[in-house]
């Protein structure tokens, strides 16, 4: 199945000016020496989802776990539905090439064990925010 990228009835969807999540798309931007936005695809039976962050030529595909404040348990699971998510859209979007999470210092909790071992395994990249920059897993220490 492929999936359309669409445009985004405004830049930014439901980013707003200043979120952490418009932060973390540009710093990762940076990073990738990219331009990241959020975007709608459209499936083959008009049904919609959307990605928190594409480039322009569909390559890089971003989703992101903007989580702040205490860890919980649940963060985990939202980790592993964005990076299900990930693999979907990689496979689905025929311009993909790169699946790329983007976490929090506090998320990097939930990758503990087998998670970021499976990301690896599949092709997932995994970024930590760090309140500015984006700086891959392995070189946040």
């Amino acid at each position: 199945m492929h999936l359309t990228v669409l445009d985004a009835p405004n830049e930014w969807s439901r980013f707003a000016e200043g979120s952490i999540e418009r932060r973390m798309l540009l710093a990762l931007g940076d990073r990738l020496g990219t331009r990241l936005r959020p975007k709608p695809l459209m499936l083959p039976d008009s049904s919609r989802v959307e990605v928190e962050g594409i480039d322009d030529a569909g390559r890089v595909l971003v989703q992101l776990v903007s989580n702040q404040g205490a860890y919980k348990p649940a963060y985990r699971n939202k980790v592993m539905a964005d990076m299900f998510k990930l693999l979907w859209l990689r496979d689905s979007v025929p311009t993909a090439e790169r699946a790329v999470l983007l976490i929090t210092e506090l998320v990097v909790q939930a990758l503990g064990g087998w998670v970021a071992r499976a990301a690896a395994d599949l092709g997932i990249e995994i970024y930590v925010f760090d309140g500015n920059a984006a700086v891959t897993l392995q070189d946040r220490t």
